[in-house]
């Protein structure tokens, strides 16, 4: 008889399942068609010690990421994705757009947390290149995690009671972060690797981590990554999925305006008028050529 479960982690074709009690085992999919990603509620049947996933259940979303080569899927059943980023190293503007524009996609809240509060000057630096989110409404919280005594209240309250994917690129504090809200992380971590006979330092495509006792609370980790691409969406679906362009993108002469140069076109009235930040239509142009050119595979 089949059981209930979530997919917590994943490592090529197996996944970790967690039962209604809590409890944790290897599953391997039953088919090509039942691959899980980690969020995914599954129907599975257990064996003696593993078990297998007979059937994927419907998701509300699903983020993932295109380019030429490959589709990776991050996650599932998400509430929200946490864009994590440090005043040092400079982060990318482009990859922090192709991340937002992803989650809006799919239709999934996002927020921006800006940690190193502690480097003053370059904090102020990257607040400010921060500052078109701001404007048009996602949440950007500052973070100081090398202060073992700030109790992150702003940010537990953007996380509380939510199921959060955590981006950000190589050196932002993502470890940290996680060890911070979940001290338990690198017991679940080993536990998963031992379930997976992975080795000690399996790389899982996402992990999932329950931040508080009661299981309201997720966080989950998933690996870095050097590009984003944005090869599931249309060029003509990226006005629509920026926030800040989106209300002017009606407002244009003709209506398969790509807002990139013809005339009479609402959105770069708007940028004219310094209701569209600059560089951000800069990142616009250059994702819409992106998206046209013809594809290589």
């Amino acid at each position: 008889m089949t059981q209930t479960g979530r997919v917590v982690a994943s490592h090529g074709r197996h996944v970790v399942v967690e039962d209604s009690e809590g409890n944790r085992r290897i599953c391997h999919p039953r088919g090509k068609k039942n691959q899980a990603v980690v969020g995914d509620w599954v129907q599975w049947l257990a064996s003696e010690d593993e078990g297998s996933i007979e059937s994927v259940d419907t998701r509300k979303n699903l983020f993932y990421r295109q380019d030429d080569i490959r589709t990776k899927s991050f996650a599932a059943n998400l509430d929200q994705v946490l864009v994590l980023v440090a005043a040092e190293p400079e982060f990318s503007q482009s990859q922090v757009a192709r991340a937002l524009i992803a989650a809006e996609h799919a239709g999934i809240r996002s927020l921006i947390a800006l940690n190193k509060q502690d480097l003053r000057d370059a904090f102020d630096k990257a607040w400010a290149r921060l500052s078109p989110y701001r404007a048009f409404g996602v949440a950007v919280l500052p973070l100081g995690l090398r202060d073992d005594n700030d109790p992150l209240v702003a940010l537990r309250a953007e996380l509380n009671h939510r199921v959060t994917l955590v981006l950000g690129p190589s050196g932002a504090g993502k470890s940290t972060l996680i060890n911070r809200l979940v001290p338990a992380a690198n017991a679940s971590t080993n536990i998963i690797s031992k379930a997976l006979n992975s080795g000690k330092h399996t790389t899982t495509s996402t992990t999932w981590y329950w931040v508080d006792t009661p299981k309201t609370t997720a966080l989950l980790d998933s690996p870095g990554f050097q590009e984003f691409g944005l090869n599931h969406m249309a060029p003509t679906e990226l006005a629509t999925c920026m926030p800040d362009m989106r209300p002017y993108k009606d407002d244009c002469k003709f209506y398969n305006c790509t807002h990139v140069h013809e005339p009479d076109c609402g959105v770069r009235r708007a940028l004219a008028a310094g209701q569209i930040d600059a560089g951000r239509y800069k990142i616009y142009v250059a994702l819409f050529a992106e998206l046209s050119a013809p594809k290589t595979y």
